[in-house]
């Protein structure tokens, strides 16, 4: 298999390159590169700029708005515009519920929801993981009861990230409490004005607020609002997870990363009156992560080039896995050249237009939250311990 980009695709990098250089406005990169905090604002003007260039929705078939693009363009269309200090595309609507519609939904919910996602005219959130339901999704205890034209939604998510943000939420909830766990759970779009619905943040490791607690009480959603077909929802949910699992892989970001790390490693003092690039040791670890991007990418290519256009499969499971390890592994080098200017750790160096702070660079200022902030990769979208459980039954053929 030949894994080399054609001349055609080499093309195609090149024009995503360029429109990135040229169209993204240049306080969202600024942000993007500073690990500052990048707001709903910045995330829609972005997806506007791509959806007037016919690039709202990458990973979408033509028939719905989308770019029509093979497995090998949209993996260059992701690496490139990350590269390129672009703020990741908002995966709820695009890569999580914009897929489960098109294979799931009426077509008149198609027809309602769809076309809103690629200009983000609506703000979509994920309403799955519960205080006592994350890695276990199956034991969730939000209920709908279906009263008339109308489900009475009562219960509480957690972990909602950008649910301060959002329209719109994607929602499981549990329709026959008699069933079997995965048998009773049903998939409901929830309006966020709806009476009933509460926000609270959740302030994490790094300082941030991305995510939320979400209370429902006595909310009404009309029947319509369910995605397909009641007590059907665990079947969706599975589907969703897979798509989500593999753009948390994080390939461009990654190489974003590698290359500040690299500057950033120009840049340090290695306390012996050089820099820390020139540090046999420091090279080493760059050189072993660069290598394992590497062969990520190769394996990304590898599925690209093999898929044929099915769905995501257990490899999903592997390039999540692979993937977060990678953020973490690129973090935590990013830390250790940042040094003791990284470890005074002030989360208000991440805002926009805060000075650094004058003991060191101020690109050592977000390194610890940056560091903080990566753990989290190896929980969320599926912990990796389920991820490998995936992997030994899929493909290994283990059965707990």
């Amino acid at each position: 298999m030949d894994l080399r980009f054609t001349a055609g695709e080499e093309a195609f990098r090149d024009e995503v390159r360029s429109f990135v250089r040229e169209s993204l406005p240049e306080d969202i990169r600024a942000k993007v590169l500073a690990h500052q905090r990048v707001e709903k604002d910045d995330y829609v003007r972005w997806h506007r700029i791509l959806n007037a260039k016919g690039w709202g929705a990458p990973t979408w078939p033509t028939e719905y708005g989308g770019t029509g693009w093979n497995a090998t363009q949209r993996l260059i269309f992701e690496i490139e515009t990350l590269r390129e200090g672009a703020p990741r595309l908002l995966p709820f609507g695009l890569t999580m519920i914009g897929p489960v519609l098109m294979k799931y939904a009426s077509p008149e919910m198609k027809a309602r929801f769809l076309p809103r996602i690629p200009n983000v005219d609506d703000f979509w959130c994920q309403g799955y993981s519960e205080p006592g339901a994350g890695s276990d999704l199956a034991s969730l205890k939000t209920r709908a009861v279906r009263k008339g034209d109308k489900y009475i939604v009562d219960g509480q998510k957690t972990w909602t990230t950008m649910a301060h943000f959002a329209d719109w939420i994607f929602c499981l909830v549990r329709t026959n409490p008699e069933a079997r766990q995965q048998e009773g759970i049903s998939m409901l779009l929830i309006d966020m004005k709806s009476p009933g619905v509460t926000v609270r943040p959740i302030v994490t490791l790094d300082g941030g607020h991305d995510v939320n607690e979400t209370w429902f009480e006595n909310v009404e959603v009309p029947v319509e609002n369910l995605v397909g077909e009641e007590n059907r929802g665990w079947t969706y949910a599975k589907y969703l997870l897979g798509h989500e699992r593999t753009g948390i892989a994080g390939i461009g970001h990654c190489y974003r990363e590698l290359r500040q790390l690299k500057d950033y490693a120009q840049q340090a003092d290695d306390g012996r009156g050089g820099k820390m690039i020139h540090d046999l040791r420091m090279r080493d670890k760059i050189a072993r992560v660069e290598m394992d991007l590497m062969a990520l990418e190769m394996l990304l290519l590898r599925v690209a080039a093999g898929n044929g256009g099915q769905g995501p499969g257990p490899e999903a499971s592997i390039v999540k896995i692979r993937g977060s390890e990678l953020q973490q592994d690129i973090a935590m080098l990013q830390q250790e050249v940042a040094g003791p200017h990284g470890w005074p750790y002030a989360p208000q160096w991440l805002e926009p237009g805060v000075a650094a702070p004058v003991n060191g660079p101020a690109w050592a200022s977000p390194a610890a939250s940056t560091y903080f902030d990566m753990r989290k990769t190896s929980i969320y979208g599926g912990a990796t311990e389920v991820q490998k459980n995936i992997i030994a039954k899929m493909i290994i053929g283990l059965r707990g």
